[in-house]
C-alpha cells in the first residue's frame, strides 16, 4: 500500500509540475493570492451552511470569557469575515490575515454584521502577532487556518501571549484522517496538488497533537466528522483551550 501511495503521489507531482515551476520562480503565489479571496468567499459560504450549527454552539461560549470592559477577540486568519455572524453582540474584534487582498471582502462582512465592532485589520501571519500587545484580548479565534501556517506551535504560542490570563483560544480545524482509512490514503496522494490550490493548505496534519502539548491550563477538544460528502477535509477538531 505504501508503494502504491508513493507512485500515485509521484503522478500527482508530475501533473502539477508546471505550477511547481511557476511557484519556484515566484509567479504563482502573488497571482493566486489575488484570486484566492474570490474563491474563499464562495467556499466559506458553503462551509457555513454545513458548519453553521457547530460554529454557533462553539462561539456561544465566547461571552464566558468576557472581561469587565466587554469581550475582545483576536481572529487569526480572518479571511472574508465568515465567523462574524456567530460572534456575540457588542464584541470588539481585531482581524489579522497574511493576505491583504481579503480586506475588500472583509469590509463587506463588516457592513453586514453591525453587531460586531471591528477594531482594526492587521496584515500579519499567525506566527507573528507582534502588533498586538501581550495579555490584551479575551479570546483568540482560529478556524481552518492552522492547516496553512508554517509553524503551528508558534501560532499557538503567539495566541497564548496575546491572551489575558483566563482567556481562551477557540479553534475549528480539519485534520488528517485515521491511518486505517482510505481517506487517509487519498489525503496523502492529493496533497502535492492540494497545497497549491488551497493556498498552502495541508490535509495531512495531526493538529490536535500540537494543541495537546501546548501550555493550556485546560483543553476542551473533540474530534468530529463534518457533513461534507466525499470531502478530503471531513475530519475536524473543535474546541477551546484556556490560558
Amino acid at each position: 500500500m505504501a508503494l502504491i501511495r508513493f507512485v500515485l503521489q509521484s503522478v500527482v507531482e508530475i501533473l502539477v509540475l508546471p505550477v511547481t515551476i511557476l511557484s519556484y520562480i515566484g509567479i504563482w503565489d502573488p497571482l493566486y493570492k489575488r484570486f484566492f479571496p474570490y474563491l474563499m468567499v464562495k467556499i466559506t459560504s458553503a462551509i457555513n451552511d454545513k458548519l453553521g450549527k457547530i460554529k454557533k454552539e462553539l462561539f456561544d461560549k465566547l461571552p464566558d470569557f468576557a472581561s469587565s470592559s466587554g469581550l475582545s477577540i483576536l481572529e487569526v486568519g480572518c479571511g472574508s469575515g465568515a465567523n462574524f455572524q456567530y460572534y456575540p453582540w457588542g464584541c470588539k474584534v481585531i482581524c489579522t490575515d497574511p493576505n491583504p487582498n481579503f480586506e475588500r471582502f472583509l469590509k463587506k462582512s463588516i457592513a453586514q454584521n453591525e453587531h460586531v465592532k471591528i477594531a482594526r485589520f492587521i496584515v500579519a501571519s499567525g506566527e507573528d502577532l507582534s502588533q498586538v500587545a501581550s495579555g490584551s484580548v479575551d479570546a483568540v479565534v482560529c478556524t481552518l487556518v492552522l492547516c496553512t501556517v508554517q509553524d503551528i506551535d508558534m501560532v499557538v504560542k503567539e495566541a497564548l501571549r496575546v491572551l489575558r490570563p483566563g482567556g481562551a483560544f477557540f479553534f475549528i480545524e480539519h485534520v488528517v484522517a485515521d491511518k486505517t482509512t482510505w481517506l487517509h490514503f487519498f489525503q496523502h496522494v492529493i496533497q502535492p496538488a492540494w497545497r497549491y490550490f488551497g493556498d498552502g493548505c495541508c490535509v495531512t496534519r495531526d493538529t490536535w497533537k500540537n494543541l495537546e502539548k501546548a501550555n493550556f491550563s485546560e483543553l476542551n477538544l473533540k474530534h468530529i466528522i463534518a457533513p461534507f460528502k466525499w470531502s478530503l477535509i471531513s475530519c475536524h477538531i473543535i474546541g477551546y483551550g484556556i490560558k
